[in-house]
């Protein structure tokens, strides 16, 4: 092992290794941070740029893209509340507000910090214990899936803490639109109306942009506000690097916790970076010394959300390197990039490649310090984009939501439902619903509905299948812990309040 590692570190310490990978850091941090352009559509969009380099290059390339699209999300979150990619909605809950507080470079430099933290620490564990944490993996079947979609969703209980109906009133949404479509098992229509472009589903990040870029443009437009930046008191204040040191000292429990999670989420195939960050999220407010201060604004909600989306990476390349399974969408994608170099992955991969595989997995751990640099720095810049008057920036984040939602399947249709959700989103916002359960349920209903009817199947119909083994008893009492957490959280700060009163 220890050779093939230094070799792979002579093939990325030159000029063109480390030329790659900022070249790939930061087109993924563009990628990113543009709505509807996702880090999987940004890795199948270079693929063929590889096509002619060295497979230890080519696949750099591809690491170092991957990883800063991951980051590149929580940039538009935090400063216009629009989520580049699905794994940075939890970081709109407390980034956009730090920007409404003229916190926009402190929450920047939390994040970029964080996502560092979570994409160094599943980079460790990809170099040094992939092939035992890949054994896990292999021990989840269909009803080990569903519960931890369950308690993806059990989230929602957190998350809609303040007014758990209305949380439910979101999820409820989510999951109608998570069963538009063809059904997973028996592949019969279902809520298409007998329109052929819903018989694929409706995209996540469909939905996505339609619930969170049109109706912050439509409120912008109806504050009357058009020549105005985003109005914050200290927006022009840059956070010291003393600051910014001082702030992690204080957090660096949940960057640790976030990027362990993130990890271990991503071993799990079919689980992502959509759900590490919620997950992250929850766990940060569970133990952190101030929850009520979540959602305000925090930091530290931050921090949660982005270590554990970004300890994702690494972590769900363990079972693509050493199993041959893929992940998550974007590790689906870069096996089409090993085929393509001539790399079968799985565990002879180890054994006939081991200086490619070991300078891809350097350039993940290496990349992220350059992401550091970049997104550190770089946020110096990025601020700036609250000071656009809103007549420039809202049709800005109009066409952009257009184009990003047309270019997942180039169907108008797609954005048209985009702008339709736009107005739903708008409407929830008036009644005072968060839209964050809607999108967590239509990552995670569909997971939960086709892996419990697969584990019944399995099961000859028995529902008792669902509770065999200790892996479902450990998530099952997980769920119980959260939703328990949350209601008595709920039911003490109600009480409280009335104390007061």
């Amino acid at each position: 092992m220890w050779g093939s590692l230094l070799a792979a570190f002579s093939t990325i310490f030159n000029f063109y290794g480390i030329f790659l990978m900022i070249f790939g850091v930061a087109g993924g941090i563009t990628i990113g941070a543009m709505p509807g352009l996702s880090a999987t559509m940004g890795v199948a969009l270079l693929i063929p740029i590889t096509f002619a380099m060295e497979p230890a290059y080519g696949l750099i390339l591809l690491g170092s893209i991957y990883i800063g699209a991951i980051y590149g999300g929580s940039i538009s979150a935090i400063l216009i509340r629009v989520p580049g990619t699905p794994a940075s909605v939890a970081t709109t809950l407390d980034g956009y507000p730090m920007t409404i507080n003229g916190e926009a470079d402190k929450a920047l430099k939390i994040s970029i910090t964080s996502s560092v933290t979570g994409g160094v620490i599943s980079a460790l564990a990809l170099l040094f214990i992939s092939p035992p944490l890949a054994k896990i993996a292999l021990e989840f079947g269909p009803s080990e899936y569903f519960w931890v979609a369950l308690f993806g969703l059990s989230i929602i209980v957190t998350l809609s803490a303040d007014n758990p109906i209305k949380g439910f009133i979101s999820a409820a949404l989510g999951l109608f639109v998570g069963v538009i479509g063809m059904d997973p098992l028996v592949g019969t229509s279902r809520f298409t109306f007998g329109n052929v472009n819903l018989q694929s589903g409706v995209q996540v990040i469909v939905l996505l942009i339609g619930l969170y870029s049109i109706p912050q443009v439509l409120e912008t437009l109806e504050s009357g506000e058009l020549n105005k930046g985003i109005s914050v008191m200290k927006r022009d204040k840059l956070i010291s690097p003393k600051e910014i040191f001082a702030e992690i000292k204080e957090i660096w429990p949940t960057y640790l916790r976030s990027g362990i999670l993130g990890t271990l989420i991503g071993i799990i195939p079919g689980a992502g970076a959509n759900i590490a960050s919620y997950v992250g999220y929850n766990e940060g407010k569970r133990w952190s010394k101030h929850p009520e201060k979540y959602g305000t604004g925090y930091s530290e909600g931050i921090a949660a959300s982005e270590a554990a989306n970004n300890g994702v990476t690494g972590g769900s390349l363990i079972p693509l390197l050493t199993l041959g399974v893929p992940g998550n969408g974007v590790t689906a994608v870069l096996i089409g990039g090993l085929l393509i170099q001539g790399l079968n992955p799985g565990p002879r991969l180890f054994a006939q490649n081991a200086d490619i595989v070991y300078s891809f997995m350097g350039a993940i751990l290496i990349g992220n310090f350059i992401m550091l640099v970049l997104g550190y720095y770089g946020a110096n810049l990025f601020v700036n984009v609250v000071k656009i008057p809103t007549a420039i920036l809202g049709p800005i984040i109009i066409v952009l939501s257009i184009v990003g939602s047309y270019a997942i399947q180039n169907s108008l249709f797609d954005s048209g439902l985009m702008l339709a959700f736009g107005l739903i989103g708008y409407l929830m916002r008036k009644l005072n619903i968060d839209s964050a359960p809607a999108v967590l349920a239509l990552i995670l209903g569909p997971m939960a509905e086709s892996n419990v009817r697969r584990a019944l199947l399995m099961g000859a119909g028995n529902p008792i299948v669902l509770f065999k083994g200790l892996i479902n008893w450990v998530l099952i009492i997980m769920i119980a812990g959260s939703m328990g957490f949350a209601f008595y959280t709920f039911y003490r700060d109600r009480k409280a309040a009335s104390a007061e009163k």
